[in-house]
């Protein structure tokens, strides 16, 4: 189990983020949510990538719109997810994944996102020298900046029945990407790693998991 801390970005702007795993951990990882904010689904991310050996972080990035907010998976909760998202701009995101990063200290470090984490792990890659390698869950915003150069190793995922990625994106970012580690799941929609959608694919998000701590390993150290 982790608990709740405090971050503070360069901008002054001070976050919640949820933390987990041993703070002398060799290598360490940021965690980025989705839509729904850090809620129980991704607390429960951390503590399973936390298990694996890393030292979590997990910052709330919907802090900046409106403090302490836990969303579920209904259609209301995601306009107001779409909403939040919409209210916080870029620069102010990057902040607060720069503070997460330093809050590990130093070490060794990935980013791995889901949803808007996934894409927000692409802008950590290609926009951030501060991490060493960045995974990217379904995500949606990845396409339209699929020709910038990551300054890391990259993998992504993405469900082949996923109504809000089309396979030509996927297909165009394999292309302008041909480092990249893409796996597509081919019965798998849209937060296919979530446990607590309908859309939630067991078998699916076992090995995409243990595909993502396979890159880490080689990536991290």
């Amino acid at each position: 189990m982790g608990q709740v801390i405090e971050l503070a970005a360069a901008d002054g702007h001070r976050l919640g983020a949820y933390a987990a795993g041993a703070r002398d951990g060799e290598r360490g990882l940021v965690v980025l949510q989705e839509v729904f904010g850090v809620n129980a689904h991704m607390r429960l991310v951390a503590d399973r990538l936390a298990a694996a050996g890393y030292a979590v972080v997990c910052p709330a990035l919907f802090d900046r719109a409106e403090p302490g907010v836990e969303l579920g998976y209904g259609q209301e909760d995601i306009q107001r997810g779409v909403a939040l998202r919409a209210a916080i701009p870029a620069a102010g995101t990057l902040a607060d994944l720069t503070a997460a990063a330093a809050w590990l200290g130093g070490r060794r470090t990935g980013v791995i996102g889901y949803c808007w984490g996934g894409s927000l792990a692409w802008l950590g890659a290609t926009e951030m020298d501060v991490f060493a390698a960045a995974c990217c869950w379904y995500g949606g915003g990845i396409a339209a900046r699929r020709h910038a150069r990551p300054r890391c190793p990259v993998q992504m995922h993405f469900g082949a029945t996923d109504a809000s990625i089309p396979r030509a994106d996927v297909e165009a970012i394999r292309v302008a990407q041909p480092e990249a580690e893409i796996f597509v799941y081919p019965e798998a929609g849209h937060g296919f790693g979530c446990e607590a959608r309908a859309s939630y694919r067991e078998a699916d998000a076992r090995l995409a998991e243990e595909r993502s701590l396979a890159f880490f390993a080689r990536h991290l150290g």
